[in-house]
């Protein structure tokens, strides 16, 4: 071994022997489905009294979850669907169910190539006839007598690609001589069945359950719960567990925002090399996170959006005061659009986009009376200014403005 190896080895030697903070990280992480699901019995038992008409060989209706991000949705779909599945065994029949990120699989060929695999038939990711690629994935469900559950997460992200999909997986069982096939959609936003055809629509939505934020309490017994598996004992200050779910809270209820804030906190306390995770390390936390959801967000924002972004934040960057109008933040775009060759939207159209940057939280708008002048949104940003500044200049298309000055007085406006 060279000395290298050997000083290497003692790194993670060392790194190993330091860490007594964390007992299992993993029941942190979203993809955990817990024994018990603390707040959720009524929903759960709402799910299961549909599905259990599959215990008796019937078809149960479709369902549709609605409700916001980190309400439970998806480990109550699970939970109940493992629950499913070990029932179906008890009493000899097949109950099967198949769990789908449609963030993922959000085409109608990868969803039926998808769900074929489960009842193993081999089909290619691509390059098949979709009718070929129909008719493979109904022939498998229907080899054996059975039901089977295809829950489709984030259902909203198929739907953008077209109701195809839904269309063909809502009229199978018409084609089925032996199985049966049932959809649990889950959504956070309610007005995507707007865009579905009225026949996938009446047929996706025979059930609807709508699931309600969590307050900072029920955040809490699920924090409590988690934290006992995930961290050694006496590691955790008595602050950082409600600290967490008081943060959550604010976040419209949020469980996988407080799981991810009481990860991220016993990380930095564990990277800190401390011996028990306090409040610091949560407010640690809760900074980094909202800088990578504020980064993460910006990235995938449509380009025109990210020039009036940038525009505002140039402008607030160097003002003398925090917020500025949209009359201003206009000028500026409009001069930008103009270095880099792109189109340059109305005013009116902007004002809307300044709307969307608000509701992400990304800007704070604010309508104000100008008087005789009319009203006009005073804006400023609601984010940390460096980091959106990176990532906005990740862009290839933004690079040409990375040393672009905007105007910060009245008479230079009036230059532009």
């Amino acid at each position: 071994m060279t000395g290298t190896e050997s000083f290497q080895v003692g790194i993670f030697e060392n790194l190993m022997s330091s860490q007594q903070i964390f007992e299992n990280r993993e029941v942190l992480r979203h993809t955990y489905t817990p024994d018990y699901l603390p707040h959720r019995s009524e929903q759960i038992n709402s799910l299961a009294t549909v599905l259990v008409s599959a215990l008796r060989g019937d078809t149960p209706s479709n369902v549709l979850i609605y409700g916001k991000t980190g309400t439970g949705k998806t480990a109550v779909a699970k939970y109940v669907g493992k629950e499913l599945e070990k029932s179906g065994d008890l009493r000899g029949v097949q109950c099967k169910v198949i769990y789908i990120n449609c963030e993922v699989i959000d085409t109608q060929y990868r969803l039926l190539a998808h769900i074929a695999r489960h009842f193993d038939k081999d089909v290619p990711m691509t390059g098949w006839p979709t009718d070929q690629v129909y008719s493979e994935f109904r022939d498998s469900l229907d080899r054996e007598k059975r039901v089977a559950i295809v829950v489709l997460d984030e259902i909203d992200k198929l739907v953008r690609k077209g109701d195809d999909a839904l269309y063909n997986l809502s009229r199978v069982n018409t084609d089925l001589k032996k199985a049966r096939l049932s959809l649990i959609g889950i959504s956070n936003d309610l007005k995507f069945t707007e865009f579905l055809d009225p026949r996938v629509k009446s047929s996706l939505g025979e059930e609807e359950l709508v699931f309600p934020p969590y307050d900072a309490n029920q955040i809490r017994d699920i924090l409590m719960q988690r934290a006992e598996m995930a961290f050694k004992k006496s590691v955790l200050e008595e602050m950082v567990i409600p600290l967490c779910a008081a943060f959550a809270a604010q976040e419209h209820g949020d469980a996988r925002r407080a799981l991810d804030l009481l990860r991220v906190s016993g990380e930095i306390a564990e990277r800190a090399k401390a011996s028990v995770v306090g409040e610091r390390h949560v407010r640690q936390a809760q900074e980094k996170i909202e800088i990578d959801r504020v980064v993460e967000v910006v990235r995938t924002l449509p380009t025109q959006s990210k020039l009036v972004l940038l525009s505002v934040l140039l402008l607030n960057n160097g003002a003398d005061t925090e917020s500025l109008t949209t009359g201003e933040a206009y000028h500026v775009y409009r001069q930008m659009c103009r270095e880099i060759g792109a189109e340059v939207l109305t005013q009116r159209r902007i004002t809307d986009l300044i709307s969307e940057l608000d509701m992400l939280g990304i800007l704070n708008a604010v309508v104000v009376s100008k008087g005789r002048y009319g009203r006009t949104k005073e804006i400023s940003m609601s984010v940390p200014l460096e980091s959106t500044k990176s990532a906005l200049f990740e862009d290839y298309r933004l690079k040409p403005l990375v040393d672009f000055r905007a105007p910060q007085t009245a008479m230079q406006m009036k230059l532009y």
